[in-house]
């Protein structure tokens, strides 16, 4: 167990002894025992038709995300690994309530029953996914909907007022950046809850298709808009970076049948001026004639799950010698920049998955702590300032932060080297060095020595602000960590 996780289990159990007989408090302390020994959790946020669903779904593998604009769309519900699969109803009153498990063209079929929505506090549904073994996928209601009781929902489990936010870490959607997108990322930062969210949030641009308008290079365009997005001076402070990805192609790529990629191959078959005339819209794809054999009803399905885009590609990939049905699944895949973002999830969550949870269990402690009696918080505040202040994990995402919003007085080439190494890029030590992921042990040492090096002789220069002197310490001792991660080199 790391330094800061070991240090929050046992603040939990201080404040346990501290409410011993408050029944409030320990239920609280319970959740956050919980939470600190479970998975880590990830909500999938985003305004209304962002594909919130779709890239859940094409995260976990498997169509299980209602994608439609039914009841439980408007509901936040948790996706986790079982056993076996299960629907469990948690009302605001009452009982949980398990629903019937049922699958239509492969599909999961969510339905409340006769519970309104308005009614529920969340769905869970538990499944068989090695996906879900590691983190748990919270699907939230279109922010900024139409109905504000729905998007109401959404704020209200991101930006709870007096406790800490339900999910370890964020992917917010966004189609485009929209003034409304930098607002709620705002608040979500801003809130005493989500306290220094900067270092839990990944942007995702997630029809990355469409801004090409559906042509085959369109996926180019996107990675360019999202690199001057994850530069943009008011996006910048709010999120680590900005990923495109082709949400609908992600998703029908991981759950490919034999028949999409049969029809996909009579479309490489034909005319290469017949088949750009026959893919000029969506409509006109699955009203005009041809080719032989592909029923309307199958091009329809086949639009519905790929996009234009999707099989433009899929049509280009067969052209170029992708025949079998599982390389040309994965290949497409590949291509949706589906595979950017789960690194991505990796490296700047997962890898650091212990630091999110104890961080959370820190924010709800201090909650409890706010309302509590003088005499008992005082106990817990001493016992949470010690481990703030001597678990490096924490350090490290407060220079974050500060680095990403303000900088701490060093120059713009030093602040994005520190970044680096403090983890802002992902936690693994080649992505902290800045090396090749292929990088020997040896290579690894050597950059490590080099950076702490260095930054020794910034933290002793004169010229350095007294400001920037605390990152410094805070970069050092990241470098060390490195070093004493690194097996003997002879």
């Amino acid at each position: 167990m790391e330094p800061g996780i070991a240090g929050a289990a046992e603040v939990l159990l201080q404040a346990r002894e501290v409410f011993h007989d408050d029944a409030a408090a320990l239920a609280v302390v319970d959740e956050l025992d919980r939470r600190l020994e479970g998975p880590l959790r990830i909500a999938v946020a985003g305004m209304v038709k962002a594909g919130k669903s779709t890239l859940l779904n094409a995260i976990i593998g498997e169509e299980i995300a209602p994608t439609d604009a039914g009841e439980c769309t408007r509901v936040v519900t948790w996706y986790q690994h079982g056993h076996s699969p299960g629907i469990t109803l948690y009302p605001f009153k009452g009982g949980p309530q398990n629903l019937p498990v049922k699958r239509e063209d492969g599909r999961l079929v969510l339905s409340l029953g006769d519970t309104p929505a308005q009614d529920v506090e969340r769905l869970v549904v538990d499944w068989p996914s090695a996906r879900l073994r590691g983190l748990t996928l919270i699907d939230t209601p279109g922010i900024s909907s139409l109905s504000g009781e729905v998007s109401g929902r959404s704020t209200a489990f991101l930006l709870p007022e007096d406790e800490p936010t339900a999910a370890d870490a964020v992917i917010y959607l966004m189609r485009h950046l929209h003034a409304s997108d930098v607002r709620f990322l705002e608040s979500f930062k801003d809130t005493a809850a989500g306290g220094s969210a900067t270092v839990n949030t990944l942007a995702v641009l997630s029809r990355a298709d469409e801004i090409g308008a559906g042509r085959i290079d369109s996926l180019i365009s996107a990675a360019v808009i999202a690199d001057r997005y994850s530069r943009d001076q008011n996006l910048k402070p709010l999120a680590l970076g900005v990923v495109p990805v082709a949400g609908l192609l992600a998703q029908s790529s991981r759950t490919m049948r034999q028949a999409d990629c049969e029809a996909m191959m009579l479309l490489a078959q034909m005319d290469r001026n017949q088949r750009e005339r026959l893919m000029l819209s969506a409509d006109r794809f699955v009203r005009s004639p041809g080719p032989q054999g592909l029923e309307p009803s199958i091009k329809a399905s086949l639009v519905q799950r790929f996009g234009l885009f999707g099989i433009r590609l899929g049509v280009a990939l067969i052209r170029g010698g992708t025949t079998d049905p599982t390389e040309l699944a994965h290949e497409l895949a590949r291509r949706s920049g589906l595979g950017t973002l789960l690194d991505s999830i990796g490296y700047l969550f997962q890898s650091r998955a212990e630091a999110l949870k104890a961080r959370a269990v820190v924010v709800g402690l201090e909650s409890l702590v706010r309302g509590a009696p003088r005499d008992r918080a005082e106990r817990l505040e001493e016992a949470l300032e010690r481990l703030q202040a001597g678990a490096h994990e924490f350090r490290e995402l407060k220079l974050l932060t500060a680095l990403r919003t303000g900088g701490v007085g060093l120059g713009e080439e030093q602040e994005a080297e520190a970044e680096r190494l403090v983890g802002g890029r992902g936690s693994t030590a080649w992505l902290r060095l800045g090396l090749d992921p292929e990088a020997d042990p040896r290579q690894v040492n050597e950059a490590a020595r080099t950076c702490l090096n260095r930054w020794r002789l910034i933290a002793e220069n004169p010229m350095t602000e007294p400001s920037a002197l605390e990152a410094c310490r805070v970069v050092m001792r990241s470098c060390e960590g490195l070093l004493a991660a690194m097996p003997a080199v002879r």
